[in-house]
């Protein structure tokens, strides 16, 4: 039988970034708030300091700070009629685990999405009509608007530091910025990292070409910097050891730097490290959660009863929790009904190769995770789709993130993949090869989705959550195009330095073993109504309306956009909410 706590005001499962945020805003309101978290505790000192964190062995070939597939893990298909499989090796995403989730081990690139991604399917069919959307994809709107949302992207870039050069400030395009960028109420709170070689050369052939490049907006701090929140950020030394690795030197942002210094130790707020949360207790008469049932670190079962429940694990955990505690209708792609597991989408990745004379040194390993020029021409709605068969795009940018010895060592793909040859390219290519990486939208799919496996199940009995996805032909044609702008780049970027270009495009089906992005999101998307979404525009569950959800799980589709702003908006937007509202009248803050 369980052991049963006292109740408390609001219970908070996973501790990374959402967690971290919720926490620090309703414990500063004077509610009682506990966290728990499934892995260890870890701060930047001692956790992530020198030289045990530059470890590439550890940290970026066996994954030293992800969750251990061991421990859970997902099934896998590419489409209904498939047996999926347990992964058993972690390899196309990489979820975090522990305290502070992946908000430690990102790279930092930190996109505002479009005004359009919010009402995508109202603005799509308003400009092109009905036909623009393909047969199949599940595209919707969202429930809440940019506008809505933008003092809460200004707050989060200011708690995390955020460097870059705004592009539209109040409506007036910026020189120096992304003039393709919705407008921003303010400045970003710090300049722009330097911009390395890579990064110069690759802005002055994007602008020959008639784009506009400016630097990546960064989580790597270009100066000293003390956030609203009173958290002190140091600046980045460009060590090269950004994704994968925690940042020694206070200059990433993450939640260990950002919000836990000024939430540890408050007398409203207890953490709860080596719990795994298994089931969100609901009471479906009354639409309501009673708490949540965890086993804690000496394995016993505890159940924590809560005024609040706010689920903050990593998105497809977020889906399997309400799958597990039965709420809200499963999605079933047959009848196009239920809304949990719907809409799960991924991030279209793709790039190209710019092999260089020796001559040109990149000096790849003075990296940092956003370290790099970018263009927005050919992402989301910032370029005219009629008769190009495809919606959504993404962004081509030039990074500089380190060049460690290990997985660093590009060579033409003609070249042998091991011996001589193979060592004497890498010794040719490894300081002047520039990458250009194509980061694309993914567009929902009615054949896209999170179900529970019936087949596999976890060490307590619980069945593993089942994911079945393959990349729908909009978003082939859409890689293809944004690939073929890319490579118009590099061939500039080539020509006077006697170079050579290669694509790597996203062809065949979407395989789970090469990493490609750890932008796993939807399965409990957010919308207008009960019918198609699990969450409203607040992120509060339609089925419960003391039970909300966070993080990229919410999200109709993905946008060319790394998620991770959009995530820390919605949960300030959502927090704002809580706070403000639910919290003094507890109930349904949206009619179904």
């Amino acid at each position: 039988m369980a052991t049963r706590l006292p109740e408390v005001d609001v219970v908070l499962v996973g501790m990374g970034w959402t967690g971290a945020l919720l926490a620090k805003e309703l414990t500063d309101a004077g509610h009682r708030v506990v966290g728990l978290e499934r892995g260890h505790p870890r701060q930047t000192v001692p956790d992530f300091q020198s030289p045990t964190m530059h470890d590439e062995l550890r940290y970026a070939v066996r994954h030293g700070l992800m969750l251990d597939p061991a421990t859970e893990t997902v099934t896998f298909r590419n489409y209904g009629a498939e047996v999926a499989l347990p992964v058993r090796q972690l390899g196309s995403f990489l979820p975090g685990n522990h305290l502070g989730g992946a908000g430690v081990h990102w790279n930092g690139q930190t996109w505002r999405f479009q005004e359009s991604d919010f009402v995508l399917k109202s603005h799509l069919e308003q400009r092109y009509g009905r036909d623009i959307i393909q047969d199949g994809l599940t595209i919707q709107d969202w429930g809440v608007t940019y506008a809505e949302l933008e003092p809460h992207y200004d707050r989060f870039e200011k708690i995390c530091g955020i460097g870059g050069k705004a592009g539209n400030l109040r409506g007036t395009i910026q020189a120096g910025g992304d003039p393709f960028e919705a407008p921003r109420s303010d400045e970003f709170p710090n300049p722009p990292m330097p911009q390395p070689h890579a990064a110069a050369l690759f802005s002055c052939a994007a602008a020959e070409v008639g784009a506009h490049p400016f630097p990546v907006p960064t989580a790597n701090l270009s100066r000293a910097y003390r956030n609203p929140y009173g958290c002190e950020l140091q600046p980045c030394n460009a060590c090269g050891f950004c994704e994968r690795f925690g940042c020694e030197h206070f200059a990433k942002a993450s939640p260990q730097v950002c919000v836990f210094p000024a939430l540890m130790g408050k007398p409203e707020f207890e953490l709860r490290t080596l719990c795994t949360v298994t089931k969100v207790e609901y009471d479906a008469q009354a639409k309501r959660a009673t708490g949540v049932t965890y086993i804690d670190a000496r394995g016993r079962e505890v159940f924590q009863p809560a005024g609040l429940v706010i689920l903050c694990a990593f998105a497809y955990h977020n889906a399997r929790l309400l799958l597990l505690s039965g709420i809200g209708q499963p999605y079933d792609p047959a009848t196009g009904e239920g809304s949990v597991g719907k809409n799960y989408t991924y991030q279209t990745m793709a790039g190209v190769s710019v092999f260089m004379d020796e001559g040109t040194r990149l000096n790849p390993y003075m990296g940092a995770g956003a370290l790099g020029a970018a263009v927005n021409d050919w992402n989301g709605e910032n370029f005219d789709h009629a008769g190009l068969g495809f919606v959504g795009g993404g962004y081509i940018a030039a990074y500089t993130t380190g060049g460690r010895p290990i997985e660093h060592h590009p060579v033409p793909s003609d070249t042998p993949r091991w011996g001589a040859a193979w060592k004497q390219a890498v010794k040719r290519h490894y300081n002047s090869t520039l990458s250009l990486s194509v980061h694309g939208s993914s567009m929902p799919h009615r054949g896209n989705y999170l179900d529970l496996d019936p087949t596999y199940k976890d060490s307590l009995g619980n069945p593993l959550l089942r994911m079945t996805f393959d990349f729908p032909a909009n978003d082939r044609l859409m890689a293809d195009f944004v690939t073929d702008k890319a490579l118009e780049i590099g061939r500039v970027i080539a020509a006077p330095r006697n170079g050579t270009v290669e694509a790597s495009r996203r062809s065949g089906r979407y395989s789970i073993v090469p990493y490609q992005t750890t932008h796993n999101t939807g399965g409990a998307i957010m919308g207008t109504n009960p019918r198609d979404s699990a969450v409203n525009r607040y992120l509060q569950c339609w089925d419960a309306h003391n039970v909300f959800v966070m993080g990229s799980s919410v999200f109709a589709h993905n946008p060319g956009y790394n998620p991770t702003g959009t995530v820390g908006a919605l949960t300030l937007w959502a927090a704002k909410a809580i706070r403000d509202d639910y919290m003094r009248d507890p109930r349904p803050l949206v009619q179904a």
